[in-house]
């Protein structure tokens, strides 16, 4: 263990990982008059902005004792009617959501399986959590008392909420977002068939965001301007690009659509002269069918008509093709 003051214990030195949110944590212990708290405090976690490298020690320090004074007991009840007035005035709606929050907010590690409210689509209320701004740690394998196994466990900081400002996600207005929907035709771009079950989705995947890769979506954008930076795809097809976005952005290796390993810019790897993160990293999905599906579809096209061109010059010619 390493004391980092006389209240603040690093646990463990050894970082914690949730390779599928890309998140990491540190195993902390934080000594108050009145208790102790014990859990993980995430300090690379991209919806708040946190990002703290592993020699990065005085920035280290900083943000736990940060995070220690937020959490004092003594600052818990007015930051939960904080939270309350939150909840009340700002998401009446989301009682589903809320609900996971209410069991969170009662402190330690939860089991996705005995604690929480059951729900098949646990990770989509947590990650709405997450993108309202509360920072919540993930174990994917501790031992639960209760059912005897080791399952997911969540831990909420009772800290501030942040509202997104780092490199998290970009958000627009409901009135922009069915203007994308219309000015892009409410075409599902993967299945190519007109949908009342579009998103609009960004094309340049938010993992390889940096804080200076966000941008406003003002609803004086141009038509232009939303094809080039959109496309839409039902909440499914959404949710199997992050996973192949999470997958290239950890192995290098690109996705691929309908079986087809075919890239109309670069390869299935992802090219090392360009940085995995930052508005430059948008080079490297530049020719993965993910990055923008209907200009994927338009190439690959292209050079089948190509190639059946230059099959049909060729036997019209006599010559056969090598």
């Amino acid at each position: 263990m390493i004391a980092l003051s006389e209240n603040i214990i690093l646990v463990e030195e050894q970082r914690k990982k949730h390779m599928k949110a890309l998140e990491e944590y540190v195993h902390v212990r934080f000594v108050y008059p009145t208790g102790t708290w014990d859990g993980w405090v995430p300090i690379e976690y991209r919806r708040t902005g946190v990002s703290i490298k592993p020699d990065e020690t005085d920035k280290l320090a900083a943000y736990l004792k940060q995070v220690y004074e937020q959490m004092d007991p003594s600052r818990f009840q007015p930051w939960l009617e904080k939270q309350q007035k939150f909840w009340r005035e700002e998401k009446p709606h989301a009682r589903t959501t809320k609900a996971f929050f209410d069991s969170l907010v009662k402190g330690g590690w939860q089991c996705v399986s005995c604690t929480l409210p059951k729900n098949p689509n646990w990770a989509r209320r947590i990650q709405d959590l997450k993108e309202f701004g509360y920072t919540i740690a993930t174990d994917t394998k501790r031992y639960c008392p209760v059912c005897g196994e080791n399952k997911t466990h969540l831990i909420l900081l009772p800290i501030e909420r942040c509202s997104i400002e780092g490199n998290g996600y970009e958000t627009w207005s409901p009135a922009l977002r069915n203007r994308i929907i219309r000015v892009l035709g409410s075409v599902d771009v993967y299945e190519g068939t007109v949908s009342g079950h579009c998103l609009p989705d960004h094309k340049f995947s938010e993992v390889r965001w940096d804080e200076k890769t966000k941008a406003e979506n003002p609803e004086t954008m141009s038509d232009d301007e939303i094809r080039a930076k959109f496309q839409l795809l039902t909440n499914q097809r959404n949710q199997q690009k992050r996973e192949v976005c999470r997958t290239c952005f950890q192995t290098g290796k690109r996705g691929c659509i309908y079986g087809i390993p075919f890239y109309y810019e670069g390869g299935e790897n992802w090219d090392p002269s360009i940085p995995p993160k930052g508005k430059e990293a948008e080079k490297g999905c530049v020719g993965c069918p993910w990055y923008d599906i209907a200009q994927w579809k338009k190439q690959l096209l292209e050079r089948v008509a190509f190639y059946d061109a230059h099959m049909e010059n060729s036997r019209g010619s006599g010559r056969t093709c090598p």
